[in-house]
């Protein structure tokens, strides 16, 4: 019998996966480890980028894929799938019987997956835990926390806050990003060397990237859900008026998307614009290569914030969806007005790059993350330290 721990890890989103890929890789290149994957949510629906055919094509096997979004990208249908998949990763995790489950970020669906662990009394393991945002993420980021028994955070001032909220210093680990471990791949070769348009299905005209070119990405505000076709129209508008080529890349699913497909695809139908190619999805290193030849990113993903702080690729932070996350110097904040728009997103094409910062690690998470698992206690009683 094998005395490898069980290392249960629940993808639930396009960003969640970008997010541990570089620790899925060490989870299961680990003597002492051993990786059950499990997939569920919008990773698992095509027109949010099919997620699940990357993972499979990177060479991770799928121990589980769970079903469990509902229908209608509104507050109630976020509380319901949460709902659901408090249910199915229950049966999932009874006949898995990890020994640890791991949960990522912040996203409603981590709920389901901190609930069902929690209450099968198994040690739940959370990442980026400790971060202060925007929306409803920031309420789920700390319950999990909360929920969670192992804490493995990106920055220090994540850790500090932590172990304020009363967690044992000694279960809270400053480990770095793991997303930060596959920008500094990138970083070693940067070159875009595939064709996009060829190797991607999307819309819109094939661009020409050799030059000046941009990345969008707009997610709505699930506390502002009922705007979200009018705020994504402003950047359409401000980023048509610069008649520069554009990337525009799909929101995640949460409430408000509906509101903000539908405003890109009435924009699309109306204003027929030359300048942008909208997409699903593409691959991980692919992304961030394309993200480094920019000139900017222009929406509200914490990618502007992150990955882009080590890329120092200059950011538009549209909104309120980002307040308070920790930050390098190359992020621009901005209302949702389009002329702010378009005057910020021209001050970062002039201006060039940031000097790259460390703020969410130095590209070395992934191995940290495993190492942790393999060897920290395994407990699932709080002790009070507050």
């Amino acid at each position: 019998m094998s005395n490898k721990r069980k290392i249960a890890v629940v993808i639930t989103a396009r960003p969640s996966y970008s997010r541990i890929k570089a620790a899925l890789k060490a989870i299961k290149e680990h003597p002492d480890l051993e990786l059950l994957l499990i997939v569920t949510a919008s990773a698992l629906l095509d027109r949010y980028g099919s997620t699940a055919k990357y993972i499979e094509e990177d060479g991770f096997d799928i121990a589980e894929k769970v079903f469990m979004v509902l229908e209608g990208e509104n507050p109630t249908s976020m509380a319901k799938t949460t709902g659901i998949g408090v249910l199915e990763l229950a049966t999932v995790f009874g006949n898995l019987r990890p020994d640890i489950v791991v949960t990522v970020a912040d996203r409603y669906e981590t709920m389901s997956t901190a609930i069902s662990a929690s209450y099968m009394n198994i040690p739940l393991a959370h990442i980026q835990g400790g971060e202060v945002s925007g929306s409803i993420d920031e309420k789920v980021r700390h319950a999990v926390t909360k929920l969670s028994d192992i804490h493995m955070v990106a920055t220090e001032r994540a850790k500090e806050r932590v172990i304020k909220m009363g967690e044992v210093p000694s279960s809270v680990f400053h480990t770095g990003c793991p997303s930060i471990d596959l920008v500094e791949e990138v970083c070693r070769s940067p070159e875009v060397n595939f064709d996009l348009f060829s190797k991607y299905n999307g819309v819109g005209n094939k661009l020409d990237l050799s030059d000046v070119y941009i990345v969008a990405l707009q997610h709505p505000v699930t506390t502002e859900f009922q705007m979200a076709k009018q705020q994504v129209e402003e950047t359409l508008f401000a980023l048509n008026d610069l008649n520069v080529p554009v990337l525009w890349f799909w929101p995640n699913l949460d409430a408000g998307a509906d509101g903000t497909s539908k405003g890109i695809r009435g924009f699309r139908e109306k204003v027929k614009p030359q300048n942008m190619f909208f997409i699903k999805n593409v691959e991980g290193c692919d992304f961030l290569r394309l993200l480094y030849n920019s000139k900017c990113i222009v929406g509200n993903s914490s990618v502007g914030i992150r990955e882009c702080s080590r890329l120092g690729v200059p950011a538009v932070n549209i909104g309120s969806r980002q307040s308070g996350r920790d930050r390098g110097g190359n992020v621009m904040e901005v209302g949702y007005g389009r002329q702010k728009i378009k005057a910020a997103v021209e001050k970062c094409i002039t201006g060039g790059k940031y000097p790259s910062s460390i703020i969410y690690g130095k590209g070395n998470a992934g191995s940290k993350i495993a190492e942790i698992l393999a060897t920290c206690e395994l407990r699932i009683d709080k002790k009070i330290t507050y």
